[in-house]
Order: C-alpha cells, then structure tokens, then sequence
C-alpha cells in the first residue's frame, strides 16, 4: 500500500457538499442501520491503542477486539499483553487481534470482519482515519477534537449521515449529570437569560502543573527514530519534518519534543489548549444556549509567544454568539494557561487560588457553577431553597463508549455523535482561528458558509 497522504486531496470529493448542508442539532438526523441483536457482539478494530485509546480497548473487550493498529511497535506489543491477560483471567477461548502499523492496511484487509472502529491518534489523524472507516460504512468513536480542521468536522458529520453508521466523539462528560443539569435549570428560567459564560482551563501548562510545551519554535537538528516508531506513518497528512526525541536547551529543556502526547502544542498535529478541553467543556453550554454558530470570535489577550510552528502559552479568547430563538446575544470567555475569569466572576476571594478547570454562566437572575457531575447556584446560599428541575433529557444509562456501542446495535443515539460533535468542533477550533490573526483582530464568522468575511486570508486555515 502505497503512503500517499495529504488533508485537501483526501477530503476533495466530499467538499462539494459542504456549502449546501445545514448544522443541525444532536438528534436532528438519525441513521438508518440493520436490525442486529442487542444481544450479539460488536467486531471491533482500534486505530491507536495507547493513552486513551488504551482506555478504549479495555472497553472494547467486553465485544470482540479483532485488530489494532498503532504506529509504535512497544504500544501494539503492549496492549496484545493485556489482552491476553484479559482473555486468561476470564478465561476465554478468543484469537488475540491481529496487529497493523497503518490503519489503511488494517481497514482495506480487515473490512468485511469489522463492524465499528475507534480512533485515538494525534489529532491531524482524526479526520482521515474516520472517514475511511465511514464510508466503508463502519461505525466510528473518535476522541476529542473530532478534527484538526473546522472543514473536517463539517465533512465527517456529513459523512455520517450519509453512509448512516453510529457515531460517538469522546467527550466523555457527556454521559454525566453536568451538562443534562445545565440545559434544565436554564431552560427553567432558574437564572433568566444567559449572557456571559466564563471557561477556563489549566493546559497547557501553569506553575504547579505544566502539560505540554506552547509558545516555542522547532528545535534545529533531529534525533535517531527510535526503534519500532514508523515516523512517517506518524506525520501522516502532516508536513514532512525530522524526528526529534527531546529539546537540548531553552526553556523547555529535557522536555520531549513530539511524542508521546506533547505533539498536541503543535499547529500541524494537535489544536491547542482549546482543542483539548474546549470539546469537554463547551459541550453542554452549546446544547443549553442552542448554539449553531459563533457570529465573531476575537484575542482578547495572549503570552505573546505564538509562533509558526505552536500555539501560544496562555490565551483569552471570545465568542460572540447571535441571538437564538428566544434567547439573547451571549459573550462565551476561554481562559487558558494561567489566565483566569476576574474574580467577581467566580465570587473567589484573593487568597483562594482558582481550581484547574471551571466554567460559570451568568444570567441576568443569578450564575451556575457548572462541573460533569452538577450543577449550582451562586452564590452557594442560593441552594438552600433551591429544587432542581424535573430531568427532561433521557440519561446514560451505561459509559460514553457503552452508549456508542449500544448505537452501533441498534440502539439509542449517542448524545455526542457526529451531528453534535461535528459543530461543537467548529466552534471550538473557530477559537484558533482568532489566535492566527492576532490579539485585538476580530473575526467575523459565517457560520453556514463556513469562512471569515473579514480577514479572508485565515479562509486557508478553515
């Protein structure tokens, strides 16, 4: 199998179908699939078996895991180990998963055993790793961000409704209590109309936790691949560039380069601080505020370190979000490494430091803190006489990735497949589109053509 890779060229034959389709709602386009038994084992194939894709085949064991494929050799020979611990313990009587390096390979000789894959590489993979495996009709879990590229994700969930399989991006907040609490206290009127929501995240890194490097460039020379990574195969749709283990001075000093994990920093292979978290904590506010489209996204401020070649350091970005139905123009913050909402927001005093992660949304009748598993109301003495509301959205009746698989038989759709995660995704990449014009430039955003119309030249990032 030849290695041609390449973003524009995979996505060519699907990009005349973009403009034309609409952004619909979770639940707007249900598939169509045969009529399995609920009770019959799912053929499952994972496309990168290590971090959380190590978490998936753990899952993937309770159906039939019938291969696997990574680029890194130690990874594959691993998790074959705990397979077969797995298979010895509940001794079962089960082939191990036969092993591939180039998820192509796996899927044009493996198709006709496959029935559903999940995908866990870098980021700039998602994309071209989920489509093949949807339009040879297989159902696709594919971790957060779905994509690199706002036109990937408006592409795969097109796919999806047409080849009609079940799909799933792994948000896995989604299962939990926060974001179905979310959408019914505020469309109780509990807090009146929203009109500010405050997010904030301790990525990429802040002094007491650092995660990865941002706001630096790419380091001169290059290193020996180490034995059993595919180093070509890891690039992918990406630039070609050498291997490089670890960085030999600077400020990120004896911090690894790429990988493993620390490729997210990276313009051609991850998305950033917002790409990481954004699709976990954007998620229930854009189910609750009913967004379909930010109308501008701006810079408010960053580290000053952003560079060609990585995002910066630390970042505030808005979104300014258009009236919808009822509801008024909202403004949606994002802090990220080490920049934080003002504390009159959060009602936190000076001495107490802000926690890793949060989100408040205010209304013009109160604010909620908001986290996966509630929510409440502020300040916190508004809850001695409050009573939540009546659930009204049906609740996970197992995990994210048992929910995915629940749909792959047949079964009630995910509640974050494609047709929520694939706008969730533009949104939250919009965010980085701003960072690339610069702080104090706002970007006018048409949300259904799906371009800038004020600075046309960040159209080729879209």
């Amino acid at each position: 199998m030849t290695r041609s890779f390449g973003r524009r060229k995979f996505f060519k034959k699907t990009a005349a179908v973009a403009g034309a389709a609409g952004v619909a709602q979770f639940f707007a386009a249900p598939y169509i699939l045969a009529e399995p038994s609920p009770n019959s084992k799912l053929n499952i194939a994972g496309i990168g078996v290590g971090g959380r894709g190590g978490a998936h085949v753990q899952s993937a064991l309770a159906e039939n895991l019938v291969a696997v494929c990574d680029v890194v050799g130690g990874t594959r020979d691993a998790c074959l180990r705990r397979v077969e611990r797995r298979y010895k313990e509940q001794n079962l009587d089960r082939p191990l998963p036969k092993t591939f390096v180039d998820y192509r390979e796996m899927l044009d000789k493996m198709h006709k055993q496959i029935d559903a894959v999940f995908v866990a590489t870098p980021d700039h993979q998602h994309a071209p790793a989920s489509m093949m495996a949807i339009e040879l009709g297989k159902h696709v879990y594919c971790e957060k961000p779905l994509t690199h590229s706002i036109h990937e994700a408006r592409q795969l969930m097109l796919a999806a409704r047409q080849h009609k399989v079940a799909t799933q991006m792994g948000n896995q907040g989604r299962a939990g209590e926060g974001w179905r609490q979310l959408c019914e206290v505020v469309d109780s009127g509990t807090i009146g109309n929203v009109t500010e929501v405050h997010i904030w995240t301790d990525r990429p890194g802040i002094k007491t936790r650092f995660w990865w490097p941002q706001g630096g460039t790419r380091p001169p020379g290059s290193d020996p691949v180490p034995e059993g990574l595919d180093w070509d195969l890891w690039l992918g749709p990406a630039p070609k560039r050498p291997y490089l283990d670890t960085y030999k001075e600077g400020k990120f000093q004896g911090k690894r380069v790429y990988q493993p994990f620390v490729w997210r920093g990276w313009w051609d292979f991850g998305t950033g601080a917002l790409g990481d978290i954004g699709c976990h904590a954007l998620s229930g506010t854009f189910s609750a505020l009913k967004i379909k489209h930010a109308a501008s996204v701006e810079l408010v401020k960053d580290s000053g370190d952003t560079t060609e070649e990585m995002f910066p350091s630390s970042s505030i970005i808005r979104y300014d979000l258009p009236a919808r139905g009822d509801m008024p123009p909202c403004k949606l913050f994002w802090y990220d490494g080490g920049y934080y909402p003002p504390r009159e927001v959060c009602e936190l005093p000076e001495a107490k430091p802000f926690p890793g992660n949060g989100k408040i949304v205010v209304g013009d009748n109160g604010k909620l803190a908001v986290s996966n598993s509630g929510v409440k109301l502020m300040p916190e003495e508004r809850m001695n006489d409050f009573t939540k509301p009546a659930p009204t959205i049906p609740r996970c009746e197992s995990d994210h990735f048992g929910e995915w698989v629940t749909a792959c038989k047949g079964g009630r759709e995910p509640f974050s497949n494609f047709d929520h995660a694939g706008p969730l995704t533009e949104m939250v990449l919009l965010g980085n589109l701003a960072i690339r014009a610069a702080v104090g430039k706002k970007v006018e955003w048409d949300g259904p053509q799906m371009k800038c119309t004020n600075l046309p030249e960040l159209n080729a990032f879209v």
